[in-house]
């Protein structure tokens, strides 16, 4: 069952950031679009590839008015203890939201049932908290934050120009398609 168009349920977390433990509610998302980057486990081998990949990509994002939470089912402690043992975890600046009791994780459907660890999912609401985009790839492949910057441009280009759409590998700056019967079949 796709996720799209799901609006983010109430919930409460602790997170890790800039050497702090922080409250994170859905409450810190509304008003602005926010990623949430799910991944199986702290101290893993895939996981802080794509971490670090993310974080190499946060300045941009921010400059584009979104939020990055890591989310793991593992503790805000472990989080702490992996940013002070990692080259690459010690780097990121965004959020990495423990969630132990599966909160976030069930209410993503992303839960791999039996086992108790995250998919590897990407999952970015808008800033009314609804889901707009959803990526969900096997344990031993990694995603690439570049397209998922890509990605955003164009959801929010979508959203803020009605009638419009984009199109494969459409980039910021790029045509955008306006759909009407006078496209059908012409492209």
């Amino acid at each position: 069952m796709s996720l799209i168009g799901y609006s983010i349920q109430p919930f409460t977390a602790t997170a890790y950031k800039a050497g702090a433990f922080v409250d994170v509610t859905d409450a810190d998302i509304k008003g602005k679009w926010s990623v949430f980057f799910f991944y199986p486990a702290d101290f893993t081998f895939v996981c802080p590839t794509e971490l670090e990949d993310l974080q190499n990509e946060y300045a941009n994002l921010k400059a584009m008015g979104v939020e990055v939470y890591g989310v793991s089912t593992d503790t805000h402690f472990s989080h702490k203890a992996w940013a002070d043992t990692s080259p690459a975890i010690g780097k990121i600046e965004y959020f990495l939201v423990g969630d132990q009791n599966h909160d976030l994780t069930k209410q993503f459907n992303n839960l791999r049932e039996g086992v108790g660890l995250a998919d590897r999912g990407t999952f970015v609401t808008d800033p009314e908290g609804v889901v707009q985009l959803v990526e969900v790839t096997p344990e031993g492949v990694g995603r690439n934050a570049a397209e998922l910057v890509r990605k955003i441009k164009a959801a929010k280009y979508w959203q803020e120009h009605p009638g419009q759409v984009c199109p494969a590998k459409w980039e910021e700056g790029a045509e955008t398609l306006a759909p009407s019967i006078d496209l059908v079949g012409k492209i």
